[in-house]
């Protein structure tokens, strides 16, 4: 601990990603990303940017990239903020429309940034249970509060809820934002987007998307949130207060072109859906207790072996999941939907450790 650290700082316990090992002939299924590459169009777009005009600042408003976002879900451009990945757009969030008197809330078990994001910013936060079967109940939230924020479906339990009760949600909390995290809702999942188009735009919802996932370009970065222009301008304003330059010419070029090749994103999420059917089936035969998904991951548990050891056991078979040492959830693991080469690579390694004891 050193004596130059600001107070805050020490009293923060850092949000931990998923591990990116070095091992070789690796399978890993720890992180969610795509196991298919990103539209071949969104390569070409930033292979097309890769010229001496890097030398020059991208557009700061990123306006192009708020228009094909726009135009694809039938909304304004003033709809739609971006920021370096869905992280980042929402730690502006945390801090923009989030901090208030009274305490956000969100599931006790979910994305794990969103307390350190909390502690971060100094906001008081209270956790919601999960029902029984690890559903998130919105009749629970009370609607006095500083804000609601999950993820939809919930991360890591994979479950989702219906956009049908996340407008009578929204009909009873009018007081304040309503933030959906779908950073895995391509993958069947209802969007709440269309609850933002026209007129009848609710002032208090905020939905918030990733371009890491479905569209597989985790590694340039880009994440936006779409809701009323009034949010918006909120969020831009803590945004030009800390990066006016979020997004670089290549992620913009990259983006673009993905929001624009519907036909690639389809393609590749009716894959990992049609795998996920089939992993889950098999998972069962072997025993496992696996919640339903409409992600791109699985959470599942084995009645007669520990979570962490078959994370261990999986682990020296060169096959990376995550595991979560939290209470109500250290019997699960959750495993992304890979290719069907690692789907089978991962049941065989499951049935001979399940074998060996």
């Amino acid at each position: 601990m050193s004596r130059f650290w600001s107070p805050v700082v020490q009293t923060l316990t850092p949000y931990v990603p998923g591990e990116q090992p070095q091992m070789q002939r690796l399978v890993k299924l720890n992180t969610n990303e795509s196991p298919y590459g990103p539209s071949p169009k969104a390569l070409a777009a930033i292979e097309q940017q890769t010229n001496d005009d890097l030398r020059l600042y991208p557009d700061p408003e990123g306006l192009a990239l708020k228009k094909a976002i726009a135009d694809l879900h039938g909304l304004d451009p003033r709809q739609v903020f971006l920021g370096n990945g869905s992280d980042e757009v929402l730690a502006h969030v945390f801090l923009g429309l989030l901090k208030h008197q009274a305490p956000v809330l969100f599931p006790d078990i979910t994305y794990s940034f969103y307390p350190v994001y909390c502690k971060l910013f100094g906001i008081e936060y209270k956790n919601i249970p999960l029902g029984a079967e690890f559903e998130i109940e919105t009749a629970n939230y009370p609607s006095q509060n500083g804000g609601i924020i999950f993820p939809n479906p919930n991360a890591p339990t994979g479950r989702a809820i219906s956009r049908q009760e996340i407008e009578t949600l929204l009909a009873n909390n009018q007081d304040s934002v309503v933030v959906i995290d779908e950073a895995y809702v391509d993958y069947g999942t209802e969007s709440c987007i269309p609850l933002l188009r026209g007129v009848s735009c609710p002032e208090n919802l905020l939905v918030v998307h990733t371009l890491s996932k479905s569209r597989a370009l985790a590694g340039l970065r880009v994440g936006f949130a779409v809701g009323h222009p009034s949010l918006i301008e909120g969020l831009e304003r803590v945004k030009n207060s800390f990066n006016s330059y979020p997004l670089g010419r290549l992620a913009q070029a990259g983006a673009i072109a993905a929001i624009e090749d519907q036909a690639h994103l389809e393609t590749s999420c009716a894959k990992v859906m049609q795998t996920r059917i089939r992993l889950v089936r098999e998972l069962n035969s072997l025993g496992f207790d696996t919640l339903p998904s409409s992600a791109n991951f699985i959470f599942t548990r084995h009645p007669k072996y520990a979570g962490e050891k078959l994370y261990q056991a999986l682990r020296e078979r060169g096959i990376i999941v995550r595991h979560f040492k939290i209470a109500r959830i250290e019997a699960f693991l959750r495993i992304t939907v890979g290719t069907d080469e690692q789907s089978n690579g991962l049941l065989k390694a499951l049935q001979e450790i399940l074998a060996s004891h």
